[in-house]
C-alpha cells in the first residue's frame, strides 16, 4: 500500500515487524484493549496525531488505536529515539503514516511535526507537548481538536503552565500522572533502560563507580535503585528538601552538584530543567568523566558551554563524544545529551509500557466519548488526571495477566471504611 510518509527505508519493514511482534508478547493489557476496540470501534473515523517515541511499544499502541477505528499519524518526539525498522513496518504493513527518521536534524524534526498538524487531528497524543505547542502557534490549527493526552512529566509541566496562563485551547489528560504510569514506567522503566543504554554505549564496569543522579523524582529513584543494584556508589543532587531527605533515608549520599562534580565518575540528569550540569561544573570533573541525560530535553546538560571550554571534540564510540577541555581533562557525553535510554538503547521494556499505553488508549476513548458524543460540556480547557476508574482497570488487567489475585473488601469492611469517610465514626 502507498502511504504518504517520511521514513528511512521501507526495506527495513520485515525486521521491524518481528520486533513489534516480540514487544506485543509483553503487552497483554494493551492486547485485551485492542481486542475490545476491534469489536466496538470506539474511535471510528477519529483523527489522532501522535508525537511519541517511534518504538516497538509505540507501534503496538498505534495498532490498538487503528483497531478502534482511528485514523492515525505518527511523528517522533525526539530526533534520536526513532527505530527505523519499526517506522517502516507501520507504513508498509499497516498503512499508518509515519514521519520519523533516527538522527534527523532540528529542521526535519519540526517539518515532521507540521505534517502531523496538517493531519487536522481531533485528538493529540504527545510526549513532551511539542504538537500541542505547534498547534497553538498555528492560526486555526486547534479548530476541531477535541482534546489530547500527554505522556511525560516535562510535557505535563508545560501544559499545566499553559492552562494556568489561560492559553490552553483544549483539554488534556495527563497520562503521566496515572499511578499505573509514573509508579512503574518512570521508576522501573527509566531505571532499567537508562542503565541498559549506558552499558551499551560505553561497555564499562559499573560496580564500584561513583554515579551522580541529578533529580530524585520517580525517574531519578529508578536510576538510583538500578545503579545501586549494579554495585555503584550513588550520589543524589536535589533542590527539593523533601526529596533530598527521602534520598538520605533510602541510603544515598546527597550533596550539591558543584561538590559531586569533583568526585563523580558517571553523571545522569533526570530533572526536566535546564543547565542542571552547567559550564562551571565541567572543569571540576575528573578526567574521563561520563555525562548523560535521561530527562526529556537535551537542555539539562549545558553542551554549548562545554563546547566553549573545549579545545577538541571527537566521536570515540557510537553515541559517545569526547570533549577535551583546555585543562586537558576529557569529558565523555553520551547520545548528544538526549534521552540516553532511547538514543543508545530501545527505551523502556514493553512490560511497563503496556500499562502506560493502555492508559493512552483508554484516555483517548474517554476523551472522544466525553467531547464528541456528549458535546464537550464536561471538560473545560484544562489539564486533567486519568480517571481513577481507568487507572484501577489498567492495574486490574495487569494483575490478571500476571496470574495474581488480590483480596476484596467484604460488605462489612466497605461499610466501615465508608463510615469513616463520611464522618459518622
Amino acid at each position: 500500500m502507498t502511504v504518504k510518509s517520511d521514513i528511512k527505508d521501507l526495506k527495513l519493514a520485515k525486521e521491524g515487524a518481528l520486533r513489534i511482534e516480540w514487544a506485543a508478547r509483553e503487552m497483554p493489557v494493551l492486547a485485551s484493549i485492542s481486542a475490545r476496540f476491534a469489536k466496538q470501534k470506539p474511535l471510528r473515523n477519529v483523527r489522532i496525531a501522535c508525537c511519541l517515541h517511534v518504538t516497538t511499544e509505540t507501534a503496538n499502541l498505534m495498532l490498538t488505536l487503528q483497531a478502534g477505528g482511528a485514523d492515525v499519524v505518527l511523528c517522533a518526539s525526539n530526533p534520536l529515539s526513532t527505530q527505523d525498522d519499526v517506522a517502516a513496518s507501520l507504513v508498509k504493513d499497516h498503512g499508518i503514516p509515519v514521519y520519523a527518521i533516527k538522527g534527523e536534524d532540528a529542521k526535519t524534526y519540526y517539518r515532521h511535526i507540521m505534517a502531523a498538524v496538517a493531519f487536522k487531528p481531533q485528538i493529540t497524543m504527545d510526549d513532551g507537548a511539542d504538537v500541542v505547542g505547534v498547534l497553538h502557534k498555528t492560526p486555526g490549527a486547534v479548530d476541531g481538536v477535541l482534546g489530547g493526552t500527554e505522556e511525560t512529566t516535562t510535557g505535563v509541566v508545560r501544559l499545566k503552565a499553559m492552562a494556568k496562563d489561560g492559553v490552553l485551547k483544549y483539554p488534556i489528560i495527563a497520562v503521566n500522572d496515572a499511578r499505573t504510569k509514573h509508579l512503574f514506567d518512570n521508576r522501573y522503566g527509566t531505571g532499567q533502560s537508562t542503565m541498559d543504554a549506558i552499558l551499551r554505549a560505553t561497555n564499562i564496569l559499573l560496580a564500584g563507580r561513583r554515579i551522580v543522579v541529578s533529580g530524585y523524582g520517580y525517574c531519578g529513584k529508578g536510576v538510583a535503585a538500578r545503579a545501586k543494584g549494579l554495585g555503584c556508589d550513588v550520589i543524589i543532587c536535589e533542590v527539593d528538601p523533601v526529596k533530598a531527605l527521602e534520598a538520605i533515608m533510602d541510603g544515598f549520599r546527597v550533596m550539591p552538584i558543584a561538590q559531586a562534580a569533583r568526585i563523580g565518575d558517571l553523571f545522569v540528569t533526570v530533572t526536566g530543567d535546564i543547565n542542571v550540569i552547567a559550564a562551571a561544573h565541567f572543569p571540576l570533573m575528573r578526567d574521563g568523566a561520563i555525562v548523560c541525560n535521561s530527562g526529556h530535553f537535551n537542555a539539562e546538560i549545558d553542551l554549548s558551554g562545554l563546547m566553549k571550554l573545549s579545545r577538541k571534540r571527537r566521536r570515540v564510540r557510537p553515541f559517545v563524544e569526547e570533549y577535551t577541555l583546555k585543562n586537558g581533562r576529557r569529558i565523555n557525553v553520551l547520545g548528544e545529551g538526549r534521552l540516553i535510554n532511547l538514543a543508545a538503547a530501545e527505551g523502556h521494556p514493553a512490560m511497563v509500557m503496556d500499562m502506560s499505553f493502555a492508559n493512552q488508549a483508554l484516555s483517548a476513548e474517554y476523551m472522544v466519548k466525553h467531547r464528541l458524543h456528549r458535546g464537550g460540556a464536561q471538560l473545560a480547557n484544562d489539564v486533567y488526571g486519568v480517571p481513577e476508574a481507568i487507572d484501577n482497570e489498567v492495574a486490574r488487567l495487569k494483575l490478571k495477566t500476571l496470574g495474581v489475585s488480590i483480596d476484596t473488601l467484604t460488605p462489612e469492611q466497605r461499610a466501615y471504611l465508608e463510615s469513616w469517610e463520611h464522618g459518622t465514626k
